[in-house]
């Protein structure tokens, strides 16, 4: 039977508190909430950290609500509350067609916003969907807050913006008139990891080009999860096939896959480029008024 090294446990009752274990104890704690990511690496030894913090207390992280022209989520919210939301649902809907695909009812009841975010695997759905929506990831610390672009928040794989005594508390997103949005996975079964996946939102002007898009990927070694590249080639262009198309060729040209069990790299850049057009098709439609 596969058991972790050794780790000290303390409970957090409030950020405050969580934040002062983390200065206490140093750089090998960690916080965990959901641990469906963490717990694994640490059965396999692939994560040994010296002592876990849980923070499953911390309710007052838990929220998806409207403040201003931003949507700010807790970095306490589940997948489930992720999948339920009617704010979310009602101005992104990349976020349930992500949530759906991302594991299974008992994961996604007790993985959370930023337990996903922070864990950085290289094929997260949910760090794919943010950085396509281009929000701010909102870090706080004994000193005070900072805010982190959320396409600068992951530094390299299972790495992020965080310090050591650092704690992410919040998630903003800009509330963007005329958008629509949409998420596309392929995968060997159903919750598995993706192959590929690729998320878009697409924001049109009053002559229905894109104003502003947005485009993330997932599991193909796509820098930052997105490329902008092929967002630069979109905006202010019609939404039409023939431009989306372009769009998404560079997309499957930048990404950088590894071959696996999953898969080789040619099939890999394939289902990017074909992923893309779709997301990216969807999302205009929605942003149309159109049903899709």
């Amino acid at each position: 039977m596969q058991v972790p090294a050794p780790f000290e446990y303390e409970r957090a009752v409030s950020v405050d508190e969580a934040i002062a274990l983390l200065a206490r104890h140093g750089p090998e704690a960690r916080l965990v909430a959901g641990g469906h990511s963490l717990l694994p690496m640490m059965k396999l030894r692939l994560a040994r950290p010296e002592t876990l913090i849980d923070i499953n207390g911390l309710a007052d992280l838990d929220y998806i609500r409207t403040e201003g022209d931003e949507i700010a989520i807790g970095a306490m919210t589940r997948h489930a509350g992720v999948l339920d939301s009617a704010v979310l649902a009602e101005h992104y809907r990349i976020f349930a067609e992500a949530e759906r695909v991302i594991a299974d009812p008992i994961v996604r009841n007790r993985g959370t916003v930023g337990g996903s975010l922070c864990q950085a695997d290289p094929s997260e759905d949910l760090s794919a969907v943010f950085a396509a929506l281009r929000g701010t990831a909102v870090i706080r610390s004994a000193s005070g807050s900072r805010n982190v672009d959320l396409r600068q928040f992951h530094t390299g794989p299972y790495e992020t913006a965080v310090g050591a005594a650092e704690m992410l508390v919040e998630v903003r997103l800009p509330i963007r008139p005329n958008c629509g949005s949409a998420y596309e996975k392929v995968e060997r079964r159903a919750g598995d990891w993706s192959i590929a996946a690729a998320g878009a939102f697409v924001q049109l002007d009053g002559e229905g080009r894109i104003a502003d898009l947005g485009i993330g990927l997932t599991a193909v070694g796509a820098e930052h999860f997105t490329c902008e590249e092929a967002e630069d080639a979109l905006r202010g262009e019609a939404p039409a096939e023939e431009a989306i198309s372009r769009a998404a060729a560079i997309c499957a040209e930048r990404c950088q896959p590894q071959a696996d069990q999953r898969g080789p790299v040619d099939y890999k850049r394939h289902l990017v480029g074909v992923l893309v057009a779709r997301a990216l098709a969807r999302a205009a439609a929605r942003a149309r008024g159109e049903a899709a």
